[in-house]
């Protein structure tokens, strides 16, 4: 299992859409919004390191109203 934390910058008014489509994303295990540089810290928890980049990469960054991300892998 590889567990990894998607740190999401978003538009700002529309983070309940948002959340809802990160929480439909495969592999998304909680999204949830917060204060503070970044609106979203979502973790993942997939299979492999390579679902990481699917989630990630092709699924959060894909979401209308996502500007940016930054993935971080947990290492135990």
């Amino acid at each position: 299992m590889v567990v990894a934390y998607v740190m999401v910058k978003a538009a700002s008014g529309d983070a309940d859409r948002i959340r809802e489509a990160i929480r439909d994303l495969d592999g998304v295990a909680e999204a949830h919004i917060v204060a503070g540089d970044m609106d979203f810290v979502v973790k993942v928890d997939v299979a492999d390191p390579t679902d990481v980049k699917r989630v990630a990469a092709d699924g959060v960054q894909a979401i209308s109203g996502v500007e940016d991300t930054q993935t971080y892998i947990a290492m135990g």
